[in-house]
């Protein structure tokens, strides 16, 4: 048995950090029921490249789902709704504040006849605030968080990430740790609960450290002369000389010695009183002398820390993730198949190995449960 069988999500989010949070539920065992626009749905199906009907981003947050299309503004769609409303188990959102009030189903009006729903709220600021109704995107979230501050390339500019901090890490994982302990709450209780899952917040749990400098000693960091945001040698990415990138990361005084001693790095350029900025240069003049491959044939069971810099497609097929299975887990859209997202889950905690993307109102494989969620 699944640790979240018998749970069931109505899910009225759409995008990423929604979704991805209902994928997680959903591979530990949850019914996940995503509530959708009549006619277009989650934006995310309409996006390219596409798998068979399917856009691939849909395929990979929405697999093992199942699609409600429901129109929220008319009383024929509320009323079908409603058998939902009564017994869903978690109600999960990411409208801006008040906008589910509105159409008749934020917490207040559910919980009046679904007193045991946890209702997860997903937003950029939070339900309050002078920020709360402002309009954002990742970007605009992990650079007021002080995130984005942090990195900065030699001209002192902010680094553009490659990846979005606050949807995933600020709202999805947080979205699932906190319902998970909204869930062991009821079980206790028989009481549902109100999440409010801020996006910009939960980026702060990133900056401890940066937070921890300033509030503990006043120090506060200045982007891109930290200790990992480049203001050490130790902890640098280097280009080689077939232009590719050395991640070095040696921090700590024996893998900095090694490394020192395996690229032949002067002793004065190793003295932690030399100019960081005179160190790096004297590092970098040395890793652009030999290839990618030359470096890590010298650096082989050598204990430097230190890595290639990896393309996506270098990295899917890096044999530490073959010897772990980590890609085995397939999407299927009809004939076509690709791997599945790789989640935070164990496998004795997850679904079995093949899923599949909800057609849009497809229908679903069964009516609403019995009775009241949390029920006693």
């Amino acid at each position: 048995m699944l640790p979240l069988d018998g749970i069931t999500v109505l899910d009225f989010s759409t995008l990423l950090p929604g979704p991805l949070a209902g994928l997680i539920l959903a591979r530990a065992g949850a019914r996940i029921i995503k509530v959708e626009r009549p006619g277009a749905g989650d934006e995310m199906r309409s996006y390219q490249p596409r798998i068979g009907p399917h856009s691939v981003n849909f395929a990979m947050l929405n697999a093992g789902k199942e699609s409600l299309a429901i129109d929220l503004k008319s009383p024929e769609g509320m009323a079908q709704l409603r058998p939902y409303l009564e017994t869903a188990d978690i109600v999960l959102e990411q409208y801006r504040p008040g906008v589910m009030d509105r159409l008749g189903i934020g917490y207040d009006q559910i919980s009046r006849i679904n007193p045991g729903v946890i209702y997860c709220a997903i937003t950029g600021w939070g339900q309050d605030g002078p920020n709360a109704l402002q309009a954002a995107h990742d970007l605009n979230y992990v650079a007021e968080s002080g995130l984005l501050g942090l990195g900065a390339d030699a001209s002192g500019a902010p680094v553009l990430p490659p990846f979005l901090v606050a949807d995933v890490a600020g709202g999805s994982y947080p979205a699932v740790m906190n319902i998970l302990l909204a869930l062991r709450q009821r079980d206790r209780t028989g009481k549902g609960s109100f999440l409010d899952i801020s996006m910009t917040e939960n980026c702060l749990s990133f900056a401890y450290w940066a937070l921890g400098n300033g509030f503990g000693a006043d120090q506060w960091p200045v982007g891109g002369r930290e200790l990992v945001t480049g203001g050490t040698p130790r902890y640098q990415i280097y280009r080689t000389r077939d232009d590719r990138f050395l991640a070095a990361a040696p921090l700590e005084d024996k893998f900095w010695d090694n490394f020192c001693e395996l690229i032949a790095l002067a002793p004065e350029f190793r003295d932690p009183a030399c100019d960081t900025r005179l160190a790096t240069a004297e590092v970098a003049k040395l890793i652009v002398q030999k290839t990618s491959e030359q470096w890590m044939e010298l650096f082989a069971d050598k204990d430097v820390c230190c890595s290639i810099v990896a393309t996506m497609e270098e990295a899917v097929r890096h044999p530490q993730f073959a010897a772990r299975g980590t890609f085995r887990r397939e999407i299927a859209v009809g004939d076509a198949r690709m791997p599945a997202l790789p989640l935070p889950v164990i496998e004795a905690f997850s679904t079995e190995l093949l899923e599949t993307p909800p057609e849009l109102g497809a229908g679903l494989t069964k009516g609403p449960p019995p009775g009241s969620a949390g029920a006693e």
